[in-house]
């Protein structure tokens, strides 16, 4: 079992801040496409991805009990 996290406009469109999913031993990648083909209204493109409060890459191993949070972009002034 791995924990999703989102945030700002991401939990808008989901209205959800996590989720848990049965998955694990599978790429950010390979979740980002489970998680949009589950949730088309959810936008993940140009978001960065952290695994236990550390950024990964798209093509690290997401295990068993992770904490996944996806991050979109942030603007300011």
């Amino acid at each position: 079992m791995i924990t999703v996290l989102f945030f700002a406009k991401q939990q808008e469109q989901l209205g959800l801040e996590k989720i848990e999913r049965s998955e694990s031993k599978l790429s950010v990648f390979e979740l980002k496409q489970k998680l949009i083909e589950d949730y088309p209204e959810l936008s993940l493109a140009h978001t960065m991805t952290a695994i236990n409060e550390e950024y990964a890459e798209e093509d690290q191993i997401i295990n068993d009990r992770d904490v996944v949070a996806f991050i979109p972009p942030v603007s300011g002034g």
